[in-house]
């Protein structure tokens, strides 16, 4: 199996002992590496001072020619273990005593060598002058040779020692490693599962425990503060997915109604243009020019209620699809504008405006105007057969709604409850068209643009005693 894809907690375990290990190897490597020079150091000087001692008793033998007392002193080295030949070279550098006694000759040097000690051959070998003081002539030479057997015990011993070391310490290290590593591999493994939580269940609630305030935690903060924005993106594509499916079922329903409506309103005066046609076309028919005229009217009046049936229907169409221009607007201003737009329809009546403290609200101050324009426009028509008209705008107290409550009250002709369901839906009229002109789609189009500000309206009435619209704007200023 390749390193990376091995699990995180035996990495981190692999890694700590590599470590560990390598740094107790090198260790003991410059550790055994320094006993070996002292060593050196300390067998040369040794040897040379056994070298001074034999050399100092070796004097009168050579100067008296003494072999025998000459080789009782080499013999005394026997009592050095690692000394395995040493020999006494006369003034003219021949052999004059060696040790072992009964060493054949060819084991010594022919003569002597430089003065000094040596590492060779695994030994260590060399030669000191041998003088009575110092300086003087020189009697002779001193040859000694030495073993290296106690570096190699003492190597032996240092080398159990160390195996020894990094075993222990290997163990010790293994045992750390199994605790110390899980400071770093327990948060990565929470990580790593809350995401799979995350991808198998899509599940974005779920959180990954956070263990301290290092990088792991701040990874810990920073993958947490992700799922939240993507729960909450998720949350909010969730909220537009069920708007735009009731704006879809309310679009489909008000097709259907739609539809029904538009074929009977529009069907109406084509069947009147029609009739009033054939009567004119109608060879056999004499009509004097009075009543084919009349005809004639009635023919371009159909025509203008069907063209302004048209438009309506293009305005209300044209206004799902016209994007919100959201901005701080003055109701009461806009209230008062609308009112004046409505001049024409005011024009030879008494009208009385009673317009209270409106809140501003946040949203589209030309769609807002329509809003006005079609609910005065609505209260002017209804109470046209009031001598007085009063029409009053303002704030109501609604304890159940949590936004302002805004209201349209006139003095008009009312309606009946039970027929509250119609009031906004297209073409949908609760009086007949020779009392009361319009097309139907006034009241359809003020509820789109309420429910595209994410507010609702509705009604109050009785008939004879005038009607009460509510609306309320979820963007109001100063909402909850």
């Amino acid at each position: 199996m390749a390193f990376e894809d091995i699990p995180i907690q035996r990495k981190l375990m692999a890694i700590i002992l590599a470590t560990s290990g390598v740094v107790l190897v090198l260790t003991c490597a410059t550790f055994l590496a320094y006993e070996f020079s002292t060593f050196r150091q300390t067998a040369v000087r040794q040897l040379s001072t056994l070298g001074e001692i034999i050399a100092t008793n070796s004097t009168a033998a050579l100067a008296f020619d003494n072999q025998t007392d000459a080789g009782e002193i080499l013999r005394a080295l026997k009592a050095e273990h690692h000394i395995v030949a040493a020999a006494l070279y006369d003034q003219r550098g021949a052999l004059f005593a060696r040790y072992p006694v009964d060493a054949p000759e060819r084991f010594f040097p022919a003569r002597p060598g430089a003065d000094g000690y040596r590492f060779a051959d695994g030994h260590l070998s060399g030669f000191a002058p041998v003088v009575q003081v110092k300086g003087s002539q020189r009697l002779g030479t001193i040859y000694l040779e030495s073993d290296m057997e106690a570096m190699r015990e003492r190597f032996r011993l240092y080398g159990g020692i160390a195996i020894l070391v990094v075993v222990v310490s290997s163990l010790v290290a293994y045992t750390l490693s199994r605790k110390l590593q899980q400071q770093i591999s327990r948060p990565i493994l929470a990580l790593a599962e809350t995401a799979q939580a995350v991808s198998d269940r899509q599940d974005y609630t779920v959180r990954a425990r956070k263990h301290g305030r290092d990088e792991l935690g701040l990874l810990t903060d920073a993958f947490n503060h992700m799922l939240e924005q993507i729960q909450a993106q998720n949350e909010l594509l969730e909220k537009r997915v069920r708007e735009r499916t009731a704006e879809l079922e309310s679009a489909n329903d008000e097709l259907e109604a739609f539809g029904s409506s538009a074929a009977h309103d529009l069907r109406t005066p084509l069947r009147a243009i029609a009739g009033l046609a054939d009567v004119l076309l109608d060879a056999r028919a004499h009509l004097p020019p009075a009543e084919a005229q009349r005809h004639l009217r009635m023919i371009r009046d159909g025509s203008a209620q069907m063209s302004e049936l048209i438009d309506a229907l293009l305005a209300f169409s044209r206004l799902g699809r016209q994007a919100l221009t959201r901005q701080t607007v003055d109701l009461g201003q806009l209230c008062r504008e609308a009112f004046q737009d409505l001049a024409g329809e005011r024009s030879g009546r008494s009208v009385d405006l009673r317009l209270g403290s409106l809140p501003p609200a946040e949203g589209d101050p030309a769609l807002l105007r329509i809003v006005f324009v079609n609910l005065l426009s609505n209260a002017l028509k209804y109470s046209r057969p009031r001598a007085q008209t009063l029409i009053e705008v303002g704030l109501a107290e609604d304890q159940k709604e949590s936004v302002p409550v805004y209201f349209v009250r006139d003095n008009g002709v009312g309606f009946d409850m039970k027929d509250a369901d119609k009031l906004f839906g297209v073409f949908q009229r609760l009086h007949h068209a020779h009392e009361f002109e319009g097309t139907g789609v006034g009241l359809a189009t003020v509820r789109r643009v309420i429910e595209r500000h994410g507010g609702r309206i509705w009604a109050e009435s009785l008939p004879g005693a005038g009607a009460t619209f509510f609306f309320t704007l979820s963007t109001a200023a100063g909402a909850e």
